[in-house]
């Protein structure tokens, strides 16, 4: 028969006044402490770092403009800037780290063919140009790498990529040692110093430093060697060829920058590229306009971007102020169009889960993903987002007198979690609660009819598509046809691109309606059918039990508060997770917990007895008829519940897993707040019903 529906044991829905008046005691705005929410506090974003486990995504370097003049200079306070960006100007900062020099040549395309060929690989491309005797030359790197082991493991890739390298040009490793050939206080002298030395044939660049006094200062660096032997070399090198230039090692964190040509492999482009030397930070001081970062899909970020060497690659940090890390935050998280006390309540919750954070991230407080909050920058602003942010500036959840880490999800499906449902903790704040506005999702959804089409095959066709007959099987079961020709069925109530239809229906064709549901999405949906195969491969090294072979029969045993799985068993053994959330990842990324697993091509039959029996699409069954038993095979057969539910039993093989919601369920769920929302609570009442034993504090 059809998955039995979910029933919340023990969660009764509040009606709007009971919740009201439950709500009512202790919401009150209380002024806040100094150790409380600071409005005019920053927040650490990372948006390109390598934190170890916690973190990890780098590119070899940053391409930032802005439509307003920006400027970068060392984060120490009393400095002064280095460089000016001008407004529209295209910059790419990276680290000063380990590359391979693959080639050198006098022809950009020749380089642009090679980069071309470099582009898909781990060994990512990089073309600079410099002037040597007053002729262009183009130099093709790869890296950064992080450290010169890692260079030499690249290096060994490069050799063999099949590239048309110069025959007098062999590819080396080259690093972050150089030569300083000099301090100058203007760029002026650093220019000429550095014309000078490029003429004697070595490769130099210009560096900008803050001295102690936090004045700009340059200083002309030479060579790009990967140890202290190599440097040694330059060393002698230059030596010999400017006895008058007295070279020691550089060592002041500076930047160096380099003339990139790489921006566009189609067409020669340059831009200023600037290298982070040491481990010293440096700021891109923006503007009111916010500055781009081209790699981050192209978004726009309000305030300072923090540029610094961390683990051997290029870490970029938005610090920006807290409230309007919100405006992006709140954006992202929730659509502009949802009522302002819906918008409100997120903007709460999400500064009360940013103050929560501290430095989580080492470098930072949080990152850009869902794996903090969703942050895309000015993209995600407007105006109602802004105000709503505004209008709870400061305002923060407490509870026993810390600020509470309001977690959230997208859609608790009912009912929201129990934190032994999800991590096995979660503090006085949280506890199932019902939710059931989170319905406000289907608001526009489609529904899908659950088929059986005349040859034995069923699927789910949309609702607009098909209509009707007025007619009824001997079971009670509605008759339906098509509306228009060739009516896609599908083996899922989604529409999927790759997913090919499973039958078509057209007009004047029936078919027997066993079902009807909401197209999947957030509220409710169907994935599957999971081969044995695919979840044995899904399950690896995310579950410590021994895995069988092959999954004959897979259950959920044990539900939480709410109805998630907390257990599940393989063929009666347990499967082990570090948490029941864990779940969702050990079953081919589910959207939830709560759900109900189907077997894709048998059914179980409950005996008079209690005793139970499955069959499967390949055998024939005695299924008790208004007329007596009569002997059906298991594929295509319509299987009736008590409940005047049908199933279609199809030659499918694996494992249906029908459910609800999206998300872990802890804490507010965002479609639940819409839908609070809709029907007119405040955030305040909102916010009290989803995080328990709390107050809103104001600072």
């Amino acid at each position: 028969m059809k998955h039995t529906k979910m029933k919340w044991r023990g969660i009764a829905p509040l009606s709007k006044g009971l919740l009201a008046a439950v709500i009512a005691v202790g919401s009150l705005l209380i002024p806040a402490g100094a150790s409380h929410a600071d409005s005019n506090s920053t927040i650490r974003v990372a948006l390109y770092a390598d934190i170890g486990s916690k973190y990890k995504s780098t590119v070899p370097a940053v391409t930032m403009q802005s439509t307003q003049s920006f400027t970068l200079m060392s984060d120490q306070p009393g400095s002064v800037p280095l460089v000016s960006v001008p407004a529209q100007s295209r910059i790419r900062v990276s680290v000063d780290g380990y590359r391979v020099k693959v080639m050198e040549t006098s022809s950009w395309k020749t380089a642009a063919d090679a980069a071309k060929k470099l582009q898909s690989t781990s060994d990512k491309p990089q073309i600079f140009m410099i002037s040597r005797n007053g002729n262009n030359v183009y130099q093709l790197y790869t890296g950064v790498y992080a450290s010169e082991a890692a260079a030499k493991d690249g290096l060994a890739r490069v050799v063999k990529a099949g590239l048309a390298i110069p025959a007098d040009q062999t590819p080396a490793v080259k690093g972050d040692k150089h030569l300083s050939a000099g301090h100058y206080s203007s760029e002026q002298e650093a220019d000429t110093a550095l014309s000078s030395i490029t003429a004697a044939g070595f490769d130099a660049w210009k560096v900008f430093l803050s001295g102690s006094d936090g004045s700009a200062q340059f200083e002309v660096w030479v060579g790009e060697a990967a140890n202290d032997k190599d440097l040694a070399t330059v060393q002698t090198a230059v030596s010999a060829a400017l006895p008058q230039l007295v070279g020691s090692a550089a060592t002041s964190p500076g930047l160096i920058m380099r003339l990139d040509a790489g921006l566009d492999l189609s067409s020669e482009t340059q831009a200023n590229h600037y290298m982070v030397f040491g481990n010293a930070k440096f700021l891109a001081v923006g503007s009111e306009a916010g500055i781009q970062l081209e790699e981050r899909s192209k978004r726009t970020y309000r305030g300072n971007m923090e540029l610094s060497n961390l683990r051997g690659s290029l870490a970029v940090i938005n610090v920006v102020s807290l409230e309007q890390y919100l405006y992006a935050v709140v954006g992202g998280e929730v659509s502009s169009s949802w009522p302002d006390e819906a918008l409100k309540a997120q903007a709460v919750a999400a500064r009360s889960y940013a103050m929560a954070q501290g430095n989580r991230f080492e470098v930072a407080n949080v990152v850009d993903s869902t794996l903090s909050q969703v942050y895309n920058g000015i993209g995600s602003e407007a105006p109602v987002i802004i105000k709503a942010v505004d209008a709870t500036a400061g305002e923060v959840l407490m509870s026993g007198g810390k600020v509470v880490e309001a977690v959230f999800s997208s859609n608790s499906g009912g009912v929201t979690s129990d934190p032994s449902e999800v991590w096995g903790n979660g503090g006085d704040a949280f506890a199932s609660v019902p939710s059931k506005e989170d319905v406000a999702a289907t608001a526009t959804a489609k529904k899908w009819y659950y088929l059986l089409l005349a040859n034995g095959i069923s699927g789910y066709a949309r609702e607009d598509n098909i209509k009707l007959t007025g007619n009824k099987t001997a079971a009670g079961l509605d008759v339906v046809t098509a509306t228009t020709k060739d009516v896609n069925v599908r083996p899922l109530p989604a529409v999927e691109s790759s997913v090919s239809a499973v039958g078509k229906l057209n007009p004047g064709e029936n078919a027997v309606v066993l079902d009807k549901v909401y197209e999947s999405g957030s509220y409710s949906w169907i994935k599957g059918p999971y081969t044995s195969a695919e979840l044995l491969k899904s399950l690896q090294g995310k579950t410590t039990s021994t895995l069988p072979s092959s999954i004959l029969n897979l259950q959920v045993t044990q539900r939480g508060p709410s109805g998630r799985a907390i257990q599940v068993k393989a063929n009666g053994q347990a499967l082990d997770v570090k948490y029941p959330d864990m779940f969702r990842s050990a079953f081919n990324g589910l959207p939830s917990t709560l759900f109900d697993i189907v077997p894709a091509g048998s059914y179980t039959v409950l005996g008079a007895d209690g005793a139970t029996s499955t069959i499967g699409s390949s055998q024939s069954a005695g299924v008790l008829s208004a007329s007596g038993k009569v002997n059906v095979n298991g594929s295509g057969t319509v299987v009736m519940g008590g409940d005047s539910s049908a199933r279609a039993i199809t030659n499918s093989s694996g494992f249906l897993f029908i459910g609800q919601g999206y998300g872990h369920g802890l804490g507010m769920s965002q479609w639940g707040v819409k839908g609070m929302a809709d029907g007119g609570y405040d955030y305040k009442q909102i916010l009290q019903h989803y995080y328990q034993n709390v107050t809103i504090v104001k600072e």
